[in-house]
């Protein structure tokens, strides 16, 4: 395992992601991105993201690479808040080309500018920057799978969770991470919506291995 700096918050927090390689031949496997906290008052997708961590860290056998960040948000998480301490919503922030100023309440505020935020910033150079072939975004709401592009992982994961497949998650949500990733630069996108309030030990009991059964679909459809 490796730890490194994603990057930093406007109040210059660290944002730490922790790297994961194949054992064999890395170069030729698929990179997956898994991240956490983008609100921060979605603790389930901490957890989720925490416990994976967690399991990894004790035995890593996937043949895939890794990386996980599970606090995109650090700022929003301490405060525990949607946004960030500008109060904007992250995934309203992205530089999709539906983004738009104008937000549906005070609390999905986009910004003053799409990829105004130091947090999506860093966020995008990794994207441009790092071949990603899956993304994995952890929030929590109402229980469902919201894909954004091929997301063939989704129905591994809904087989264990018994969660819904959406790949329309019912509203519109410009600047978001599925659309720029998922839509707009051909990166998969599984925006996993886990049950809100739902108990912190039944995440790790359930879904970090749903998650787990879901990546080992992605070692064997994504790899060369």
């Amino acid at each position: 395992m490796e730890i490194f700096k994603f990057g930093e918050t406007k109040l210059n927090l660290p944002i730490h992601a922790y790297r994961f390689k194949a054992a064999i031949n890395p170069a030729k496997k698929a990179h997956v991105l898994i991240i956490g906290g983008v609100h921060g008052d979605e603790p389930e997708g901490v957890v989720g993201a925490r416990g994976l961590l967690e399991v990894f860290r004790q035995n890593y056998s996937l043949d895939l690479n890794v990386v996980i960040v599970p606090e995109l948000n650090p700022e929003g998480v301490l405060l525990k808040t949607r946004g960030n301490s500008n109060k904007v919503d992250l995934n309203r922030n992205l530089p999709t080309q539906d983004w738009t100023n104008v937000a549906a309440t005070e609390r999905y505020y986009p910004g003053p500018s799409a990829l105004s935020e130091k947090e999506n910033q860093a966020l995008v150079t990794w994207l441009k920057e790092n071949k990603t072939d899956f993304i994995i975004s952890l929030h929590s709401w109402k229980p469902m799978l919201n894909t954004n592009g091929d997301v063939p992982e989704a129905k591994i994961i809904a087989q264990h969770t018994g969660y819904v497949i959406e790949p329309d998650i019912g509203y519109p949500t410009p600047g978001s991470l599925g659309t720029y990733a998922g839509h707009e630069n051909g990166m998969p996108t599984l925006t996993y919506e886990i049950e809100r309030d739902i108990k912190f030990d039944q995440i790790i009991k359930i879904h970090v291995p749903a998650i787990i059964e879901g990546l080992k679909e992605t070692a064997r459809i994504r790899n060369k």
